[in-house]
């Protein structure tokens, strides 16, 4: 496709976007809603416990979800495109992750295509982003996270920041979701700067 100006329009951007059964799930749902307006191409893997959350916290099935994204793949399909690192991607985010994920992410398990895509974008050298839900964190967390941030991830605990007083749940989760944006590198992404006293 080009441009109004003759020039081939820049290649969207493409996100895989995971989605497991921490709590959480609006990050998830909140994340795929900011990418389609920002004009990437998402890939989505939703795991089955991050289905029965996704209904338990916000009334939704595994279809409505997997309707925000440009396309769904299902855990199982270890065949499928974003299991190898000759499909290029820019980046990929969980939102929420889990214990469980976080653990075989940092130990490079591959069990399902969730688990292998972040090994490929680990192994490719891409922006891997876990936003880890747990409290407290145990020693094997704390581990976990030490290994992904060395092998080259960025461990993102979706804590809100309470600075630019937001009014509202939906407030906190925009503000975690425009930072995650930006680590992405998604250039229409615009997280609110902290302009001083």
């Amino acid at each position: 496709m080009n441009t109004a100006s003759g020039a081939p329009a820049p290649p969207r951007p493409r996100i895989v976007v995971g989605i497991t059964g921490a709590t959480g799930a609006v990050y998830g749902v909140r994340l795929l809603e900011r990418l389609r307006e920002c004009g990437a191409e998402t890939h989505l893997v939703v795991t089955p416990a991050g289905v029965l959350n996704l209904h338990h916290e916000l009334g939704l099935d595994r279809k409505s979800v997997e309707a925000l994204a440009d396309h769904a793949h299902a855990p199982g399909d270890v065949g499928a495109t974003i299991a190898s690192g000759s499909f290029a991607t820019q980046a990929m985010v969980i939102a929420p992750c889990s214990m469980k994920t976080l653990a075989a992410v940092a130990h490079a398990l591959s069990d399902n295509l969730l688990t292998r895509a972040a090994d490929v974008t680990l192994k490719e050298r891409r922006r891997l982003v876990l936003l880890v839900r747990e409290t407290p964190f145990n020693l094997a967390h704390l581990r976990n996270m030490t290994a992904v941030t060395e092998m080259g991830g960025v461990v993102f605990p979706p804590l809100p920041a309470f600075y630019h007083r937001p009014d509202t749940v939906q407030a906190l989760v925009d503000d975690t979701i425009e930072r995650v944006l930006a680590l992405l590198g998604v250039d229409t992404a615009h997280p609110r700067a902290w302009g001083g006293l």
